[in-house]
């Protein structure tokens, strides 16, 4: 029997301490691709864990495929995630393709739209598997999972974007079956498609459904019809839709704005679009450096050089830099007009901005002054 003293005598054990020690010599031990040999249970954080871990994302499917032989399995929408999110890191999507029917049968948990539109931006935007991601869309009711208008929308979006009009009205008219609500966004986006595709026709005949599904149209929805119109030369409709705009409580915004002045300036409607840009700087709607370049372009086109010197000026105290051809234009224009006086301050600005005058330029001055 062991004495009283003995004992008090022993050093005190930190259990904490051994605690901590022996957890970590456990995870050290803990081979990912054996996991079935490891007789701990884990829980759903440390399974994850053991996926963002991993050194090698080839491994995936052999680790999950360890996991479920064992008895503490319990998928759940984060595991999942992590699974599809590592063999997309590995560029394995027949791997993505073999989880999905797996989900499907095992049925151990309720995905989220979330879930679904991290599959659908992979299969679309990584792999370039457009149908897969279409299938994907129409197959979340077998999941017992509705899409949202955003997945949806996002589906739409990465067709226009590829050119598949062929496919787009289809997956559009899908909506109802997917119990998605119709939105702006969605009109807009299919808007979008048709005008990049051509058919204005069409587009303004989406227009037209706006009251009809309940929806406002907003300043997108303008800019992108007015993009169109003034693609195809149809300036007169598109400065239409900016006084519709004001009747339907919609601010143009920059973008809109820039449109209409670059469609009327390469329609040969110069004064009009300055009028407009004017406008836009009385109502306080900051122009965007592209916005600048169009009108700089229009006063020249109009042979307004000293305006058009005087713009470039205004743009590189606000650190915008015209065009290269912007400067030649002018200084041919000053030439022309033997307004030399001005020319020194243009060439000044334009080395400033980086640019070097090339030779022919350097002879045309000179001729200019000698002439003078």
């Amino acid at each position: 029997m062991i004495s009283r003293s003995i004992v008090t005598k022993l050093p005190k054990i930190n259990l904490k301490w051994y605690r901590s020690t022996a957890s970590l010599n456990s995870s050290i031990k803990l081979d990912p691709l054996e996991l079935h040999n490891h007789k701990d249970w884990l829980s759903p954080t440390e399974v994850i864990k053991i996926f963002e871990t991993l050194k090698d994302p080839n491994s995936t499917l052999t680790v999950l495929n360890q996991l479920s032989k064992r008895k503490d399995y319990n998928p759940n929408e984060a595991l999942y995630t992590s699974v599809v999110n590592n063999l997309s890191e590995a560029k394995n999507f027949d791997g993505i393709e073999e989880v999905m029917k797996r989900i499907k049968v095992e049925k151990r948990c309720r995905l989220s739209d979330g879930f679904f539109y991290n599959v659908i931006r992979i299969y679309g935007l990584r792999a370039g598997r457009i149908n897969r991601a279409i299938e994907t869309l129409f197959d979340m009711p077998n999941y017992s999972s509705w899409p949202t208008p955003k997945t949806f929308n996002f589906v739409l979006n990465l067709l226009v974007n590829t050119k598949q009009f062929d496919v787009i009205h289809e997956v559009y008219m899908g909506a109802g079956k997917l119990g998605v609500e119709i939105d702006a966004c969605c009109l807009n986006i299919m808007m979008k498609g048709l005008c990049k595709n051509g058919d204005i026709n069409a587009a303004l005949q989406v227009f037209d459904e706006f009251p009809k599904q309940n929806c406002k149209p907003n300043v997108r929805t303008f800019s992108t019809l007015m993009h169109g119109l003034c693609k195809l030369g149809r300036v007169e409709e598109a400065f239409s839709l900016l006084h519709k705009m004001e009747t339907e409580g919609v601010e143009p915004d920059t973008i809109s704005i820039n449109i209409l002045i670059s469609g009327l300036r390469k329609n040969n409607r110069i004064k009009e679009s300055i009028d407009v840009f004017e406008k836009m700087l009385l109502k306080g709607c900051e122009p965007i450096p592209s916005t600048y370049q169009e009108v700089l372009y229009a006063l020249i086109d109009s042979k307004e050089y000293i305006k058009a010197m005087n713009l470039a000026k205004k743009m590189s105290s606000m650190k915008m830099v015209p065009s290269f051809d912007s400067y030649k234009l002018i200084i041919h224009g000053l030439c022309e007009k033997k307004i030399v006086e001005d020319i020194d301050l243009v060439l000044k600005h334009m080395i400033e901005n980086g640019y070097l005058p090339k030779l022919s330029m350097w002879k045309q001055i000179l001729q200019c002054i000698l002439r003078n």
